[in-house]
């Protein structure tokens, strides 16, 4: 009987051992299925969005020992860009990569930034689980990761874009503010999330609509302590104040301040856009992640509630929104909709069914989310892109100096600071103030340039007055963008005709 006993409680150990090893061994298949989704032909698809073009400029002009600002535009805080010039640098990007103008070279001048974005998306999904752990337990951490890692919506942060690079930091200031309730080192854990929020407002501004959430975490993990909010909220206000300092001692104050209330003034079709786009490409987790949080709402989950609310309301506020703005909230839909499947199926009385039923169901989400990802994420929407980039680098010869450039930002952080081509314009809306002063224009025509025409009569006056002398189509025309999972290339149309005009 005695031996029975020590190996009953032998073996209890060992189970106990076990279920403490299997979400680990979980969660790194997990984070190995996000590195696919999110690494996997990482310069094909999707297509390179004009603002990536814009990034790109940016952090060369920091590569090139500049300064961390462009002179003549204050739309975003700068750690965008210093982030991703000290990132490249370590890889010695560009020079490492021995550019020429051949499709091939061209393309993998977007690859080192690409698979970075694809590396902060492997962070996001840990600190997804982690969050998520540390809030409502393994169950739901694993569930939430898994469908980060594989629905289509994630798509979104393998951009080029500072929603993308903010998002980790952000998830890293909610995950020490939740760990402060029981660390012996309360202070520097408060302190480090607020240096975290502090850098993802310095990133992109529309962060600071998170302050709430990580405020509220801090005081009331941490017995209502008003001086530990007042710790954390010292480098979330000061880290940001370095972006109008900055201008101030550079004397562009007055420009910093036209450029930020210009940002408030522009419009779009606002949030119904947003999120009717977040629908069309991924309805699966929009109808879970809309239920989860109404289920939280009535179980007064304020965690959910505060990571949402505010953003959406500001979303709303701001009136101005793209598709890609609803990137800070993907893991509280991801959290909420595990949430959801976890409390309401598990609590289903039949004992084995309610142990079954929501493995299944999470198997059978992620089963199909991964299907719709890879269905995506294996189409090529950049080749007529590149192949523009290098008519245009052939076409035009090195000390060419009767020749202006324009072309969107997509291009032109390539032509002049990798090529060092002479001429041309970082953005070929410049011409609506900057005069041309070359004999002959080289002008690239694709959809974004067609959208601006409208801003100003020159830029149809040159379309008008150019001759094609090439054009290159892309792949999204093979798919029927009206059908699901292909809905997401509707937002991938700008390699899709690109014409190449001389004057």
């Amino acid at each position: 009987m005695k031996s029975n006993f020590k190996n009953t409680a032998r073996s209890k150990r060992v189970s106990c051992q076990i279920c403490s090893v299997k979400p680990i061994y979980l969660l790194l298949g997990l984070l190995v299925l996000s590195g696919f989704t999110h690494l996997w032909n990482a310069v094909g698809f999707p297509d390179i969005f004009f603002d990536e073009g814009v990034y790109m400029r940016r952090a060369m002009h920091v590569l090139e020992g500049l300064g961390p600002q462009e002179s003549y535009f204050h739309d975003h805080p700068f750690f965008g860009q210093i982030f991703l010039a000290s990132s490249l640098a370590v890889v010695g990007f560009p020079n490492s990569f021995h550019p020429s103008a051949n499709v091939d070279s061209v393309a993998s001048l977007y690859l080192a930034p690409r698979i970075l974005m694809g590396l902060l998306a492997i962070v996001d999904t840990f600190l997804i689980y982690k969050i998520a752990e540390n809030r409502y337990g393994t169950k739901i951490a694993l569930i939430s990761s898994l469908f980060f890692a594989v629905m289509p919506i994630t798509w979104l942060v393998r951009r080029i874009l500072l929603d993308s690079i903010l998002l980790p930091f952000l998830l890293l200031s909610i995950l020490l503010a939740l760990s402060s309730k029981n660390s012996s080192h309360k202070n520097l854990m408060v302190l480090l999330s607020g240096i975290c929020m502090g850098i993802a407002i310095f990133t992109k501004t529309p962060a600071f609509a998170m302050i709430p959430l990580v405020a509220g975490l801090v005081y009331f993990y941490n017995g209502k302590s008003l001086k530990l909010v007042a710790l954390w909220l010292l480098p979330v206000v000061l880290i940001p104040m370095l972006w109008p300092l900055q201008s101030i001692e550079a004397g562009q104050f007055h420009l910093w301040v036209g450029d930020v209330l210009g940002q408030t003034q522009r419009h779009s079709a606002g949030l119904a856009y947003t999120l009717y786009t977040f629908f069309n490409m991924d309805p699966v987790l929009f109808i879970l992640g809309t239920a989860g949080i109404v289920f939280c709402i009535f179980k007064r989950d304020y965690f959910i509630l505060m990571w949402l609310v505010p953003f959406i309301l500001f979303l709303f506020a701001i009136g101005y929104n793209q598709y890609f703005y609803s990137i800070p909230i993907l893991p509280v839909f991801c959290i909420s909709a595990s949430v959801l499947i976890a409390r309401t199926l598990g609590s289903i009385k039949q004992e084995k069914l309610g142990k079954v039923l929501p493995y299944v169901l999470v198997l059978g989400i992620g089963a199909f989310g991964l299907a719709s990802t890879m269905m995506i994420i294996t189409t090529n929407m950049t080749s007529g892109e590149f192949q523009a980039a290098s008519f245009v680098l052939q076409h035009v010869r090195d000390n060419d100096s009767k020749t202006t450039i324009l072309a969107s930002p997509t291009y032109s952080w390539i032509f002049n600071d990798v090529f060092h081509k002479q001429n041309v314009f970082l953005d070929y809306s410049l011409v609506l103030w900057q005069k041309i002063t070359t004999q002959h224009v080289l002008l690239v025509v694709d959809p974004h340039y067609m959208i601006d025409m409208g801003r100003g009569k020159i830029l149809s006056k040159l379309d008008n007055d150019s001759k094609m002398i090439a054009s290159f189509d892309g792949n999204v025309q093979k798919y029927d963008i009206a059908l699901y999972p292909y809905t997401n290339l509707k937002v991938n149309y700008e390699g899709s005709h690109i014409e190449i005009k001389e004057k």
